[in-house]
């Protein structure tokens, strides 16, 4: 009998650690700040369940891959087409989670109408603001009170801190962005508004930032933070930089949303020394897991994320949001860019939907800090 009931509380005592063991990131997150995952369209209209009930279970926020982009939502001009956008708000409704806009204006995945008249020219300035406004109004309405912040622009600035000569840019200059915020903000004056880019840690753009950031404020045109999307390499950018810009763009009096989060395990194409032209020795270099990652590639992977998200919660104060761009390692972007047809391993659940040692890891980081 004392065997059993030293065997029952031996047992016990594992199922509890188990459960323990067992937590969630939304749990772990729920008070330092939004834990949120991008949804692609199988997820969006149920024929992916399986990551459906994992965005279900572990993710308070969520923001949509492509179909809120103009290029779906109004392929023709005054034509909308918002089935897959209405399914994206409903989802992130009926689970009671922070719905992410993305994105109203960029000068990449927009329709080819927008900028050009009947003749195929460029439209007038007037025109193309006219355009913007229709777009955005429309948009940001129908959603009111639903989708809770705005990817309002994205990727406006060059890591040179210059502007991208965008359509945008070329007809209207730099005003097409206070002019799309104050659209937005017109539309829904409750909705957070952002600034949404790549590489925002290169200094010279984080100036360029700040300074447009500044420049909509004294206009009185409201924006609500900067939207840092964090496509990681195993090497670059360096904790120390990125850490710096969080917090200049913390000090310019905006939130800090950490956007489109992966960690490539693949090296760079760019630092390859294989010659593209020798195609069997070049896939080999710049795809060679395609079987798994090596313990000691998985390992420096794990640290890699661990390190990032030990910055993140060293700054929960400064932070809104943290939003991986993807669910699982066979939907991600990362593996057709920027070599199409390679094997990464750049999200937090594997290619069986089953969450990686490092989410329980992550989720230990935070029910510490």
């Amino acid at each position: 009998m004392k065997r059993i009931l030293i065997g029952l509380v031996a047992l016990t005592a594992s199922g509890l650690s188990a459960q323990k063991s067992g937590g969630t990131l939304k749990k772990a997150f729920q008070d330092k700040f939004y834990i949120g995952t991008a949804m692609s369209l199988p997820q969006i209209d149920g024929t992916d369940q399986k990551a459906a009930a994992i965005i279900k279970k572990q993710f308070s926020s969520v923001v949509a891959e492509n179909c809120m982009k103009s290029m779906f939502l109004q392929p023709q001009e005054g034509k909308f087409f918002f089935d897959d956008a209405d399914k994206f708000v409903d989802f992130g409704m009926k689970n009671n989670m922070f719905i992410i806009g993305h994105t109203l204006i960029w000068h990449s995945q927009l329709p080819k109408w927008f900028f050009t008249d009947k003749n195929g020219k460029d439209v007038s300035p007037e025109v193309l603001k006219q355009r913007m406004k229709s777009h955005i109004t429309t948009v940001v309405s129908r959603y009111k009170g639903k989708v809770k912040g705005w990817d309002v622009v994205n990727e406006a600035i060059l890591e040179d801190g210059t502007y991208r000569k965008s359509k945008f840019y070329e007809i209207l200059g730099e005003d097409f962005i206070p002019l799309a915020f104050q659209y937005a903000q017109e539309a829904d004056p409750n909705a957070e508004l952002y600034y949404n880019d790549y590489n925002e840690w290169y200094p010279e753009k984080v100036k360029t930032v700040i300074a447009m950031v500044e420049k909509l404020k004294s206009r009185g045109i409201r924006i609500d933070g900067v939207g840092m999307q964090a496509h990681v390499g195993m090497d670059n950018p360096s904790i120390d930089e990125y850490g710096k810009a969080i917090l200049a763009y913390s000090n310019a009096g905006v939130k800090v949303n950490i956007t489109e989060l992966e960690i490539s395990a693949l090296p760079s194409p760019w630092g390859t020394s294989a010659n593209v032209s020798d195609t069997v020795a070049y896939q080999k270099e710049v795809n060679p897991y395609t079987k798994g990652l090596p313990k000691e590639v998985e390992t420096k992977w794990e640290k890699r994320y661990l390190d990032f998200f030990g910055l993140f919660l060293q700054h929960k104060d400064k932070i809104r949001r943290v939003t991986l761009w993807g669910v699982t390692d066979k939907q991600s972007w990362k593996n057709d860019f920027p070599v199409k047809g390679r094997t990464d391993y750049p999200l937090l659940f594997d290619r069986k939907d089953q969450e990686k040692p490092v989410v329980q890891k992550i989720i230990k980081l935070a029910e510490k800090n």
